[in-house]
């Protein structure tokens, strides 16, 4: 795959500055929330949607047609339009609508831009706290209004010293799933719950140490991967494969806890 130039780094940071805008007028206003229930499992599952998920897609989708139209596009909100250059971006804006409408911060802005089904440029952003994380070429840059910074996992040899994060037990894991994220668990020194994409920005930060999710679309892990490539982390599903297309997901900051827990995920 071909680097991502600067021009185009350049526009993801400006699509993603088009997204807070519209967001952050919406955070800790009581909005109208609506459901698209899907079924999980067989059963429907509370999937809340607001105007700033819909707003800041609209807006981040109006820039792209404006600006770089040859470009394809795959949002949650808005579903797919096709391009002709060999590039997709995939967005969700407010990843973490749970937190969003509980006034938490542990949410962002996901932009992604794939070129042949893989995602070359990867942006988590976090209007609120002014955050913005930054996969490209190799590398992962830490953003604020104070600079950037490069991105490094830390280092930790054995499940026993990880901490493992994960979205939420009920809504998403089935039977299955469930008994084989406990027994990573167990194994583990402590677990916490919530955080949606945040919690990969605290893999790459360095203070989260693995994660363990499922149900996840493609838009929900696109960005996601050049972000915790880039900080020196691994993420794959949970056979050890490719993640892009969503599903189960397996990051670690660590290789070798990546891999103690695929053996026990596969048990």
């Amino acid at each position: 795959m071909t680097a991502v130039d600067d021009e185009t780094i350049a526009f993801a940071h400006r699509l993603a500055d088009a997204a807070g805008a519209v967001i952050r007028p919406y955070f800790r206003v009581r909005l109208d929330v609506a459901d698209k229930r899907p079924i999980v499992d067989g059963k429907p599952v509370f999937d809340p949607v607001t105007e700033a998920d819909k707003g800041a897609e609209a807006a981040i989708r109006a820039i792209i047609r404006r600006e770089r139209p040859a470009d394809g596009i795959l949002g949650e909100e808005y579903g797919e339009e096709q391009g002709t250059s060999g590039l997709r971006w995939v967005l969700d804006p407010v990843d973490g609508t749970r937190a969003f409408i509980t006034g938490r911060h542990e949410w962002g802005s996901l932009i992604a831009l794939e070129q042949e089904g893989r995602a070359v440029l990867g942006v988590l952003d976090q209007p609120i706290l002014r955050e913005r994380y930054v996969g490209a070429n190799g590398r992962t840059l830490f953003h604020t209004p104070d600079g950037h910074a490069p991105l490094h996992t830390r280092a930790c040899a054995t499940l026993a010293d990880a901490i493992l994060c994960a979205t939420h037990p009920d809504a998403f894991f089935a039977p299955g799933e469930a008994e084989a994220f406990a027994r990573v668990a167990r194994a583990v020194r402590m677990s916490r719950w919530g955080g949606d994409c945040y919690i990969f920005a605290a893999l790459a930060l360095g203070f989260v140490d693995l994660i363990v999710e499922t149900t996840f679309h493609r838009w929900d892990v696109a960005a996601l991967v050049p972000i915790v490539e880039g900080a020196g982390g691994v993420i794959t599903d949970w056979q050890g494969g490719d993640c892009s297309a969503g599903g189960q997901i397996l990051a670690a900051g660590d290789a070798r806890v990546h891999a103690q827990a695929l053996e026990i995920l596969n048990t």
